[in-house]
């Protein structure tokens, strides 16, 4: 079992590597719902379809493209995963670290992570940007169940999983351009229903800000691998409860594309800013 899923991470990272003529990114980006369009502030862009890379999956989310975008953005070569594939669509935990185990082995030392999440904290409006400060992994699902792959630690350390230097770049980077930018706990769940509002007030209780389905299995894998991680959760909407109007992956679409913008001046900051 270990053997073969060494295995899948040398079949895409082979793959991957045999499209970039020599190009070395030293960070991935992954692009929530709705954030596609960061992609396209990179550079002199290489795409890598998703059905090109051996043991990645089309995704099936509308808002989640299916590809690789290599290029230049901050002054650096970078990698984005212009969507995912979530464990809610039938994926294992294994599966859904697959691309951050692939940036890995292709030299990359910073992984930037990027959802769209719904609000909890009650000052949190459609179109906060909240820097991740910690999260709780609430799926009950983790990466590295099973024997250690190589190279990663069998018990990352995560009393740091966002890197505190990366976070103060973001704050810096958010000041001089003027963008406001929030801070807090992120949960991530399964999915894919969104909460109940029973739910929500748990997690608020728990000292949860924001809440999805996304972000923490990647960012397990990357500590696992030794990789510095920074996230960014776009608000697109109060959490059940907090308010009384209905949820919907199309507000979530609307606000995060209308964010996007402004999100994108940040991470590239923040990559020039740490070259």
């Amino acid at each position: 079992m270990t053997a073969e899923r060494v295995a899948v991470v040398a079949r895409a990272a082979a793959a991957v590597e045999a499209r970039l003529s020599g190009r070395r990114p030293a960070v991935a980006i992954v692009l929530g719902s709705g954030l596609g369009q960061l992609a396209e502030r990179i550079t002199d862009p290489l795409r890598i379809p998703y059905d090109a890379i051996p043991g990645f999956h089309v995704p099936t989310v509308v808002g989640h493209k299916g590809e690789l975008v290599v290029g230049t953005l901050g002054g650096r070569t970078v990698v984005a995963q212009s969507g995912r594939f979530h464990m809610y669509e039938g994926h294992s935990a294994d599966e859904a670290a697959l691309p951050v185990r692939l940036f890995a082995v292709l030299g990359v030392q910073t992984l930037i992570v990027t959802n769209a999440a719904g609000g909890i904290r009650r000052t949190f409006g459609p179109g906060t940007v909240m820097l991740i400060r910690d999260h709780l992994n609430l799926t009950a699902r983790s990466p590295l169940v099973g024997q250690a792959l190589p190279g990663e630690e069998r018990f990352p350390d995560m009393s740091a999983a966002y890197d505190p230097e990366l976070g103060r770049a973001a704050r810096q980077v958010a000041t001089e351009q003027g963008l406001p930018l929030e801070e807090g706990v992120y949960a991530g769940l399964l999915g894919p229903t969104y909460e109940t509002p029973a739910e929500v007030r748990m997690l608020e209780r728990l000292g949860a800000d924001a809440v999805g389905m996304s972000t923490v299995i990647e960012v397990i894998a990357a500590r696992a691998r030794g990789l510095r991680c920074l996230g960014f959760s776009t608000i697109t909407n109060a959490a059940a409860g907090i308010s009384a109007a209905p949820l919907s992956h199309a507000e979530v679409m609307e606000v995060a594309a209308q964010v996007g913008e402004r999100l994108g001046r940040i991470v590239a900051g923040v990559i020039a800013a740490t070259a």
